[in-house]
């Protein structure tokens, strides 16, 4: 064996003369460099800057979680009814952000002498029955504010706001009055007499500022036998502004302000000739307005000796339609025989001849090529009519079912959804004795049709929208007598619009209807996503 004195091979940092060996002289210079360099400084710094982030993030959290309150959604009732008693409404509803809870508000007229009301006729020193227009919280229905006005009423537009800076949303026509109101206290903006000659069922204009008070103006038409005249009014203050400018356009039953391309305003307008459209340029220089508006080359080179932009020649013109609210977007002409799609450069993309059309076509994305497509209703005879879809691009029809017609039916209506194509809403029979239901479409099931438990009668208005920024799909009906302005109990009711989906009868309609179940089909709606267009 090896002598025990010598150092063992596992004890290294001893000599062979028993004294321990120090650290390699390159160790000990390192650690002397870094003392010099200030390394172990560092090390505090780093603990320091470790304590100090710790610090900071805890302080955020705690900010979070208890200083700043997280938004709060607000609850809304699926549905609710709002019942008035010896009541007359009208044919309108205008849904709007009346409130600050980011959910869309209904707004409607209705006239009323109930005492029991907290702002009674009398307050606001009117004869006993006036008309009221209340707007009402889209999540539960409990009244938001109410304005009393003068009776008649004549007619109410809302949503001017929207593309005009202005310090009012809502105008209503009434007695031998205008009155510009605030949709989101109900206050009274202004009030003046209304232009002599200027009838009941024309609606305004929305216009930019004409007179650079930096606040959007107005436009109203009027009309007789001969011609239309053209009363532009201060969106401040409500005063006419320049002179009232005669158009010689007859049959003026339905205006339309349009915006082309190249930034121009046209009114488009009936003649008894076709449609027709002014340069809103040519229109204020005639009142005597300089208001530095944009001129079109491409429109202004199809102008008459008169100014006048030829669109569509036909005698038989119903109704002018823009596609979209954007500008330079197409426009729907419809006739008694004919409906028609037009683009901003006057060229006719399409033609769908008709026998009858009934009411105002809508629009929707029954396919998913991002074009908006049509819906018409067409009187076939017999009671009866179709519920046809046109393609946007090319006006083939890509769906149709019969129905039989109901009288007061609403117009079809459409929702957007997650999914690039739209959810349709129409109402009618599909046996002849039913009663009138609403009836959902979705387009990956065209064969099916959902019909909704529920009988509504004496429809004045209908609407259905997303009551909140891409959710909250929902429709309103507003019911009352046999025909508005009657008096008797007026219902306006709110419905979300899946509500309805597990209790609805599915309906085939076509050949290879039957191949989803009827829970399947249900299933699909209710995993509908809605979006904003």
């Amino acid at each position: 064996m090896e002598n025990s004195d010598h150092p063992a091979e596992g004890d290294p940092l001893k000599r062979e003369d028993g004294v321990e060996a120090g650290p390699p002289a390159s160790t000990t210079e390192l650690k002397k460099g870094c003392k010099e360099l200030g390394f172990a400084k560092l090390t505090h710094w780093r603990t320091a800057v470790f304590f100090f982030s710790l610090f900071l993030c805890l302080t955020v959290v705690f900010a979070f979680s208890f200083i700043i309150p997280c938004p709060v959604r607000p609850q809304y009732l699926i549905a609710w009814n709002r019942t008035f008693n010896e009541t007359a409404t009208y044919d309108f509803l205008a849904v709007e952000y009346a409130s600050k809870d980011k959910v869309m508000d209904v707004l409607f007229v209705i006239k009323s002498s109930d005492e029991s009301q907290n702002i009674t006729c009398a307050d606001k020193g009117l004869p006993s029955p006036c008309i009221f227009l209340l707007a009402v919280d889209g999540t539960d229905g409990e009244t938001l504010w109410k304005q009393p006005l003068e009776p008649e009423f004549h007619w109410a537009q809302c949503g001017l706001k929207k593309y005009s800076s202005r310090s009012w949303d809502c105008l209503v026509s009434h007695s031998d009055k205008l009155t510009a109101i605030d949709k989101s206290k109900g206050e009274v903006q202004w009030q003046q007499p209304q232009p002599a000659g200027q009838p009941s069922t024309i609606p305004v204009l929305s216009l930019p500022d004409l007179d650079s008070d930096k606040e959007g103006d107005v436009a109203l038409l009027a009309h007789d036998s001969e011609s239309t005249k053209v009363i532009f009014l201060s969106g401040k203050t409500g005063l006419q502004i320049g002179s009232t400018v005669q158009v010689n356009a007859t049959k003026t039953v339905n205006h339309l302000l349009y915006r082309t391309k190249g930034g121009s305003y046209y009114i488009l307008f009936e003649k008894d000739t076709g449609v027709f459209g002014l340069a809103l340029w040519r229109v204020a220089a005639k009142a005597g307005i300089e208001a530095g508006l944009t001129k079109d080359k491409h429109w202004e080179s199809k102008a008459n000796a008169i100014g006048l932009v030829h669109i569509f020649k036909s005698e038989q013109v119903r109704q002018v339609l823009k596609t979209a609210e954007k500008d330079s977007a197409n426009l729907l002409v419809v006739t008694d025989t004919e409906v028609l799609q037009i683009d901003g450069n006057l060229e006719i993309l399409w033609m769908y001849n008709t026998s009858s059309i009934l009411g105002i076509p809508s629009f929707g994305h029954f396919n998913k090529d991002e074009i908006l497509d049509v819906v018409i209703e067409e009187g076939v005879g017999n009671n009866t009519k179709k519920v046809i879809i046109l393609d946007g691009e090319s006006g083939v029809v890509v769906w149709e079912v019969t129905l039989q017609a109901s009288t007061n039916s609403p117009r079809p209506a459409s929702i957007h959804t997650a999914n690039s194509f739209s959810v349709f809403m129409f109402w009618g029979l599909v046996e002849i004795t039913s009663n009138r239901r609403a009836y959902m479409l979705h387009p990956l099931y065209s064969k099916v049709l959902l019909e909704s438990p529920n009988v509504v009668d004496h429809i004045i208005t209908f609407r259905a929208t997303l009551l909140e920024h891409g959710r909250h799909a929902a429709y309103f009906t507003l019911t009352g007598p046999g025909s508005e302005g009657v008096e008797g109990t007026v219902i306006l009711s709110k419905r979300k619009l899946k509500q309805d989906v597990p209790e609805s009868r599915v309906i085939r309609i076509g050949s290879g209807g039957d191949t989803e179940t009827n829970e399947n089909i249900k299933e699909a709606f209710n995993r509908l996503r809605f979006s904003d267009e």
